[in-house]
């Protein structure tokens, strides 16, 4: 099966015998058998929890549009103070740089640049570019980030 890297270290992450969960959580933990490049394509072979290898495009296709995710305790510390990993930006409240609540963060959307999904209190989802420009404090212990938008960001 094909897979869409989002890993700075693929060969790592998808080594024989790594083990992935996933989301939805049903559909995993799954297990690396085999992994190789193709045109720039990562192709893996994967087992599923009950032993069965996923061998053919039907048994592939069932898992279409799996995020396929390493055990949090398996992540390396960021040396970058200004990198988070998603799990560590999903949850936080987002406010503007005066503290009024704006909403909570519930995904990171990667679209060539990385996008918070607000999801506010009333009102559609805001899509933020995380970007320092707009996005300036992210405080992990405080469980917030500001969120500085420019001008219509909010009238999306």
């Amino acid at each position: 099966m094909t897979v869409e890297v989002r890993t700075d270290d693929p060969d790592l992450r998808f080594a024989p015998g790594a083990a992935l969960l996933t989301e939805p959580a049903a559909r995993g933990p799954l297990t690396v058998e085999a992994a190789r490049w193709h045109s720039g394509t990562l192709l893996l072979t994967l087992v599923l929890p009950d032993g069965t290898v996923v061998a053919d495009r039907e048994a592939a296709d069932e898992l279409r549009s799996t995020q396929l995710l390493v055990p949090v305790e398996d992540l390396p510390e960021l040396d970058d103070p200004d990198s988070f990993y998603d799990h560590q930006l999903v949850g936080l409240a987002a406010v503007l740089p005066d503290g009024t609540p704006l909403g909570e963060v519930t995904a990171v959307r990667h679209e060539g640049t990385e996008l918070l999904v607000v999801r506010r209190p009333q009102g559609p989802e805001l899509l933020v570019p995380f970007v320092t420009a707009i996005v300036p404090t992210v405080d992990l212990a405080a469980g917030r980030l500001v969120v500085d938008p420019p001008e219509g960001l909010l009238d999306l």
